[in-house]
């Protein structure tokens, strides 16, 4: 009966969106706005990257990353906001996807295949999205309706030029791997891998209690320095000349009129407006392929008891309800508004009052019996209320602007360390030099700046970068200063070796000890009391599978190979670990059948199998990228999402 069945709750609906937006790189369209974030950075035709001879523009990364932002603030809402995402480092990776995807659609062009539309509208009507009861299309004023009614909109051009695309990138991944299988033993041995379990009980002998009153010498320095020097390699080291262009000092410099509040607010009211909705539950009799007469006659059976006194409609929905997708939940619906159903069933279900039940609506699925839950009336907030927000926003969105305009002005301005200080001065701004740093080291006076350190490891000696884009605004570093990879000195590094040395001989202690421990547990009745009574405290775990991690040492392939060559009743020798040294006994093991593992063969081959042709396609493309001459503006892209 509604539109969009499959796709009432909102997770459903994320995870369809994530499956356009990711899985077959289909692009929303997405309106470039009118905000000052964006404007007069770049046309929207300007080009973000070229992969071979295509281009990704503007418009396209805009489209794919404002729609991707949208879902991650759908899915996580608050806990979820512009700048973490952009720590994630969200503008990248979908840089990469989009790269990627032209990468996939040139080798598929080179391999000359096509989709037809023929095909493409087979895979739409495939969509559960666009199917109505029965599985049947919707038809196409529905499907158009599904398009415009989505936040933002999707035109049907954009849409099927984007399924086509998918089609094209399935036809290469199978061309490229349809020819790998998997056998029924590597199927089976990995089956029983992935559920196989074990509850064990563990005793730890961390190496830190092990330390106390342990030293080392200047000779047993030098003697383990020599044979582990690599250990003490210092990496490439390098130091920059910076200088930061502050948003938040601009911020405070940004004066927002109320006119400016006010427009603001009227361009995105939408922001601000909650649509009316409605939640109801329904009974569905559907008509289609029956005796229309027929079925009316049952659905009035049907609504008399449902309006019997003390009636439960959840239970009668679950009983003779037709719409499978909700009669498992009693009928409901959740919260709907307009446009998201048929408008015979919309019209009744907006016209009751909560608690009430509709007579019998007609619409093309069938007879439906409606009842109200609860209405939910949409308005619009007030500007009063919204303007320190707004003013907060603009200020922001202004000082973005401002930042990344003057990021590009200077950097086209700056070549030299001698042409920063005087553009700096020019422009009132601090510039600073950093001690040396590592590459995945903090920048020191500009902190964490992966993309900044990148630049400066990058670079020439006494060559500009340009404007980058780091957790305070924008810098522009010039490298000064190298210091090679090196080897340090014995005398550099002693008190580190030294420790590395006290570590070793605590770590051989704890094993002295655990051998010991391990011959008595052996035979001990009570592997708990006896670890006690050895002054150990013995932790006990839930069942485990492979690559969980175990009470007080964490994940452990050791451990894991230990426990499950075990059987059940049996105590290991000691096992080595990153915390120490630790002793196991298995008290429970659940292996799996025969039958177990014939039943999940399938499901499993699909899965393992999908695995291995995913690794062999990302080979096969990185090996076909190396043919295309790939260009990025980062620049542009920072800027974009400044």
């Amino acid at each position: 009966m509604t539109m969009l069945d499959t796709m009432r709750r909102h997770k459903g609906w994320l995870k369809w969106s994530l499956f356009l937006v990711v899985l077959t790189f289909i692009a929303f369209y997405i309106p470039t706005g009118n905000d000052s974030t964006q404007a007069g950075l770049a046309a929207p035709g300007a080009e973000v990257a070229r992969v071979g001879s295509r281009s990704i523009t503007v418009a396209d990364f805009q489209r794919v990353y404002n729609a991707q932002m949208q879902a991650y603030r759908n899915a996580y809402g608050a806990n979820m906001n512009d700048q973490l995402l952009k720590q994630l480092g969200l503008d990248r990776q979908i840089l990469q996807q989009l790269v990627d995807e032209e990468a996939a659609l040139a080798e598929a062009e080179r391999l000359g295949l096509t989709a037809s539309d023929a095909e493409v509208r087979e895979r739409i009507l495939a969509l559960p999205v666009f199917q109505g009861p029965g599985g049947q299309f919707v038809g196409e004023d529905q499907y158009k309706l599904i398009l415009r009614s989505q936040n933002p909109p999707l035109t049907t051009t954009d849409f099927e030029e984007n399924i086509r695309k998918s089609i094209v990138l399935d036809k290469l991944r199978d061309a490229v791997t349809g020819w790998l299988s998997i056998t029924d033993e590597e199927v089976d041995k990995e089956y029983r891998s992935r559920n196989e379990k074990v509850k064990v009980q563990l005793v730890t002998l961390s190496t830190p209690a092990f330390t106390a009153g342990l030293t080392a010498t200047d000779a047993e320095a030098a003697t383990y320095f020599e044979a582990n020097k690599n250990e003490f390699r210092i990496g490439e080291k390098k130091k920059i000349k910076f200088a930061v262009i502050d948003v938040q000092k601009m911020r405070e410099a940004v004066v927002v009129s109320p006119q400016d509040v006010e427009r603001n607010y009227n361009q995105n009211i939408q922001q601000y407006t909650t649509p009316e909705q409605v939640r109801a539950s329904h009974i569905l009799l559907k008509t289609e392929g029956k005796d229309e007469a027929a079925v009316r006659a049952q659905a009035e059976q049907v609504l008399a008891q449902a309006r019997a006194a003390g009636a439960d409609f959840a239970a009668l929905a679950t009983k003779y309800s037709e719409d499978e997708a909700s009669k498992a939940k009693g009928g409901d619906l959740d919260f709907f508004g307009r446009g998201r159903m048929v408008p015979e069933f919309e019209e009744a279900a907006f016209s009751l009052a909560p608690g009430t039940m509709s007579d019998l609506v007609k619409t093309s699925y069938g007879f439906h019996i409606i009842k109200v839950v609860e209405k939910q009336t949409g308005g619009t907030r007030a500007l009063a209320d919204v303007s320190s927000q707004i003013t907060e926003q603009i200020k922001w969105e202004r000082a973005q602007a401002q930042a990344a305009n003057l990021g590009t002005t200077i950097s086209g301005q700056v070549k030299t360390a001698a042409d920063l200080d005087r553009v700096a001065r020019a422009n009132n701004l601090a510039v600073q030099d950093s001690e040396f740093f590592l590459r995945d080291e903090p920048i020191p006076g500009l902190g964490p700046s992966p993309e900044a350190a990148a630049e400066a490891f990058t670079l020439k000696e006494g060559e500009a970068s340009g404007a980058i884009r780091v957790a305070t605004g924008w810098v522009i570093l010039v490298p000064t200063g190298t210091q090679a990879a090196r080897i340090p000195d014995l005398k550099d590094v002693t008190e580190k070796v030294k420790t590395a040395v006290v570590q070793q001989k605590a770590l051989a202690a704890a094993r002295a000890r655990a051998e010991a421990l391990a011959a008595t547990l052996k035979t001990a009745p009570d592997f708990v009391a006896a670890a006690k009574a050895a002054g150990f405290e013995a932790k006990t775990s839930e069942l485990l599978a492979r690559g969980s991690a175990f009470p007080d040492a964490g994940v452990s392939p050791a451990l894991d190979a230990a426990a499950f060559a075990l059987s059940a009743g049996a105590v290991s020798n000691p096992v080595t670990t990153s915390t120490g040294v630790v002793i196991l006994k298995v008290t429970e093991k659940t292996e799996v059948t025969a039958d177990q593992v014939t039943a999940g063969r399938d499901a499993l081959r699909t899965e393992v199998l999908g695995e291995r042709r995913g690794r062999f396609f990302s080979s096969y493309m990185a090996k076909a990228k190396e043919k295309l001459k790939i260009t990025i503006d980062r620049d542009l892209v920072q800027k974009l999402t400044a």
